[in-house]
């Protein structure tokens, strides 16, 4: 394209010399100055021509370009915009987001280093990404989160990095994020009043959250105030958002109360976009739309004169599907194409992988990108009025009508193997245990060895081998996996007049075995009650149950 240009201007040249030489020639005076203008003219409308191709041009080959790149979905989305949660933690306990008691955090070894982080966004970033926002959990938890974005922005074409916070300590920390380049701020605000904030946080600090988003105001920033709206709690407040837009140029948006594990979400609580522009417009009828970006998630509105606006986050009533350009990489290394969705792809296993490429990388993410669904994923539908929106408890034969999100049913509604061709190799390990009460008399017996049916606790340990196995045999819809490793151990608890299994499984492959483990304690508790029956049938099995698991898209480690 380059080459192009050159001989396109060298043309030109030639051409305009060609002219005045013709010009000088045939006249003089006020003629050559009439043939002159006319070669200047010819001469810039060819330029203009040729700029006005050069555009078209460099535009296609942009446009080629972002459709042969992995971040380019099978729908012709381009993923410019990455979220990165930095942590799981949160110093705040807000009632719709997580239970009072929080929720289990995974061991601090399973979440991406700052290393990792920095080399997956640069990884991103070479792929076409330009905009970058970091979340939670609470960001500003995380002690190195300044440094990140100093590192992040150092990344040359990376045009934008902002950050998500509840707010709390932004008086202590924004003018070092503002020294590291920190480009924009959106701050979590779901009241505007003290005793509601306390209430909903079930945490202080409303003060600190005001004070913090005056300093941001103060250091040149237009901050986003992000508000959840909930029928029966601060729907009351929806014109005092609107009156704080009035002298602070901020830009408040109101958020469509949405599902999330924990929060105990109940549609009654949602009110709509429509109902909420409805609302305003009873107090400033001039309340007026904005114009949008193409890939805006927000609707914005303003009341004429105020020195802020207001934003509508329809997630529910009107999703903005078509337009995503979103990624999510989780705070432990997972991949996420959708907020709704439920698939993950774990970059952080794949990376930590011996021998695994940059290339192997990118084409992890090109498959994750891939598999984005066309709207919402896995979430059920219902009718409010004539909007159709997104319900997470459908009744099952409505499920069976709209079956598409659910991994072991097909689209008929009918079973079938989840496909595990794209997910990453890894080594992938499950613990489970189980426990037999076999009572005073059989303990006895047991620790002497003296059952007529052999050693119990070792012919345990061989069926609960042989039961791992055999589990894609025994559940229907399990994959055969190549185990690498089944350990069972069997002992004997004397005072408490029982035997403990636990099993632990490895393979190395791409799907779990905590079906495998389960498995293992499960058969060797029935063969320690197949090899006592004959004694006593008063034997009890309890406690079958998952330990852990790890090297899949969501480790687990219970407490």
């Amino acid at each position: 394209m380059r080459l192009l240009v050159k001989r396109s201007n060298l043309w030109l040249r030639q051409c305009t010399a060609q002219l005045r030489r013709q010009a000088s020639n045939m006249a003089t005076g006020s003629q050559f100055h009439k043939l002159a203008t006319a070669a200047k003219s010819a001469a810039t409308g060819a330029q203009l021509d040729i700029k006005s191709d050069n555009n078209a041009l460099e535009a296609a080959v942009t446009q080629r370009a972002a459709a042969a790149s992995p971040l380019t979905d099978s729908f012709g989305r381009h993923h410019t915009y990455l979220r990165i949660s930095l942590t799981e933690r949160c110093n705040l306990r807000c009632d719709y987001c997580m239970p009072a008691e929080g929720v289990p955090l995974q061991p601090k070894s399973q979440l991406l280093s700052t290393e990792e982080v920095l080399r997956l966004a640069r990884i991103f970033v070479e792929q076409g990404v330009r905009k970058i926002r970091l979340t939670g959990g609470e960001p500003t938890v995380r002690r190195d989160i300044v440094e990140v974005v100093a590192q992040l922005k150092a990344l040359p074409q990376l045009e934008h990095v902002g950050i998500t916070t509840n707010g709390l300590v932004l008086t202590r920390l924004l003018v070092p994020l503002q020294r590291a380049g920190l480009d924009t701020l959106n701050i979590s605000l779901d009241t505007l009043r003290k005793e509601r904030f306390e209430q909903i946080t079930r945490r202080k600090g409303w003060e600190r959250v005001i004070a913090g988003i005056d300093l941001a105001i103060q250091l040149g920033y237009r901050p986003k105030i992000n508000c959840v709206l909930m029928r029966n709690f601060n729907e009351d407040e929806i014109c005092d958002f609107v009156e704080f837009t009035r002298e602070r140029p901020v830009d408040v948006r109101f958020i469509e109360y949405m599902p999330f594990s924990g929060n105990k979400w109940q549609t009654e609580r949602l009110i709509s976009y429509s109902e909420t522009v409805q609302t305003i417009r009873q107090r400033w009828p001039e309340f007026q739309a904005l114009p949008n970006g193409p890939n805006d998630t927000s609707k914005a509105y303003a009341v004429p004169g105020f020195a802020g606006q207001l934003g509508f986050i329809t997630s529910m009533t009107e999703h903005f599907c078509g337009t995503c350009n979103r990624l999510r990489l989780t705070a432990d290394g997972n991949i996420k194409v959708c907020l709704f969705g439920n698939k993950e792809f774990s970059l952080r296993d794949a990376m930590r992988s011996e021998g695994c490429t940059e290339q192997q990388l990118v084409e992890l993410i090109g498959a994750a990108v891939q598999r984005k669904k066309r709207q919402h994923a896995g979430i059920g539908s219902y009718r409010i009025g004539s909007r159709t929106m997104l319900h997470p408890h459908q009744p099952q034969h409505a499920q069976l009508r709209n079956c598409s999100g659910l991994t072991h049913i097909n689209a008929q509604g009918k079973a079938q193997m989840v496909d595990v061709a794209g997910k990453a190799h890894t080594t992938r390990t499950a613990s489970a245990e189980a426990t037999v009460l076999v009572g005073e008399r059989l303990t006895a017996l047991i620790a002497a060895n003296e059952l007529a049916k052999g050693d119990v606790l070792s012919v345990a340990q061989l069926a609960g081998i042989m039961g791992a196995k055999q589990t894609s045999l025994l559940i229907p819809l399990c994959h055969n996996i190549a185990l690498s490793s089944v350990r069972v151990q069997a002992t004997l608890l004397e005072q408490q007049h029982s035997v403990r299994l636990v099993a632990t499984v490895r393979c190395s492959g791409q799907t779990g075995v905590e079906m495998e483990a389960l498995m293992a304690v499960s058969v060797a508790a029935l063969t320690v009650y197949d090899m006592c029956k004959a004694v006593s049938h008063d034997i009890c099995i309890q406690n079958v149950r998952l330990l852990s698991k790890s090297g899949g898209k969501r480790d687990y480690q219970r407490q």
